[in-house]
């Protein structure tokens, strides 16, 4: 079975695809003795795969891991402005990992990793289906009907937002607590479109990512899924499989 280099790379934990292809073009890979020169070469089992001429090993079994964002981490692997970031609170003898479904520097809850690229790429993807859900605190007054109005999604300043589900979970006077279904996840989509609907969020926390649910994992957390239930929820090492949001 061939596949190419540059997933072999991603499925290897050495870098993203996309880094791969740019190590690719600086000459920094070759197969055998030679340099690759194009991320559309085919590799097998059997090639003998460097990178700036240390052999790299067959990728590990898909791993998956359930984390909790504190608010006030950034989601990257470094800040220059010195802000803490999520990779920087991981366990030092984490491997190589991707993140699934970020979550920006104020919101909290949970976040995905995975030390497959493809695994990352298939659970991001909009026409997998799976449902992200929020708790979200809002400042100001609103109408039910304003909610309601969401699920025929919203176009912003040029953006078209899909369809939103939201429901309250408790109103006061100034202050409220929504629950929140989306299938997309665009950049800062729910502070933008609570925004434009006039409502101010001043706490977001990510419940639950499609089958998998924040439960009781502590700020900072981190919890291994096991390899029966990745394979049962996303089909690993076979035909991938969507879940359309069911919750186990």
């Amino acid at each position: 079975m061939t596949e190419r280099i540059a997933k072999r790379l991603s499925r290897s934990g050495i870098c993203s695809r996309r880094e791969a292809e740019r190590m690719i073009s600086a000459g920094r890979v070759s197969v055998g003795d030679k340099i690759l020169r194009t991320p559309a070469t085919l590799v097998s089992s059997e090639d003998v795969i460097k990178v700036d001429g240390k052999k790299i090993n067959l990728p590990e079994r898909v791993r998956l891991w359930r984390y909790h964002k504190a608010p006030g981490v950034l989601c990257t692997n470094h800040d220059a402005r010195g802000r803490p970031t999520l990779f920087e609170q991981l366990p030092k003898n984490m491997p190589r990992t991707m993140l699934v479904g970020r979550l920006d520097f104020n919101s909290e809850g949970l976040i995905l990793l995975t030390n497959d690229g493809t695994l990352a790429r298939k659970l991001e993807l909009p026409s997998t289906g799976w449902v992200r859900r929020y708790r979200v605190r809002v400042f100001g007054q609103y109408e039910e009907k304003l909610l309601a109005n969401l699920q025929a999604g919203v176009l912003i300043d040029g953006i078209q937002y899909g369809p939103i589900e939201a429901i309250t979970e408790e109103k006061k006077a100034s202050n409220s607590w929504l629950r929140l279904s989306l299938r997309e996840g665009k950049n800062r989509e729910i502070r933008r479109v609570m925004s434009h609907i006039g409502l101010e969020v001043s706490r977001l926390i990510r419940v639950s990512y499609g089958p998998f649910h924040l439960g009781n994992l502590p700020r900072g957390g981190l919890q291994e899924i096991p390899a029966s239930v990745i394979e049962d929820q996303t089909g690993s090492g076979k035909k991938f499989k969507a879940i359309r949001g069911r919750s186990k």
